[in-house]
């Protein structure tokens, strides 16, 4: 595991995709919490949910940095480097009402 993130300079302010995971709401799986990437703004489901659709876009896009999103909780992940980030104050607004599923 690395001490630091080497991608943390990568992290965008992006617009979320969907007010939910995109594929559950698709399928109508359930998801535990919600996470966004901040490369381009998918929001996917937990590790903790059935379907960890985060890790799967991370896996198929290789994008780094993952936001806690549901509610914003102010800490990444970085996949990569295996590592918690601090987003402080550049945590992402939500764009409305999240239903919740657990």
């Amino acid at each position: 595991m690395a001490d630091e993130c080497r991608h943390a300079g990568d992290i965008r302010d992006v617009t979320p995709s969907a007010l939910g995971c995109e594929e559950c709401l698709k399928s109508g799986s359930q998801w535990v919490h919600l996470r966004l990437c901040r490369t381009c703004g998918h929001v996917g489901c937990c590790d903790d949910s059935p379907n960890r659709h985060a890790t799967k876009h991370f896996h198929a896009t290789r994008h780094p940095i993952i936001e806690g999103y549901d509610p914003p909780e102010g800490w990444g992940w970085c996949y990569i480097d295996e590592v918690f980030l601090d987003l402080g104050d550049r945590t992402t607004p939500q764009n409305g009402p999240i239903p919740r599923f657990y």
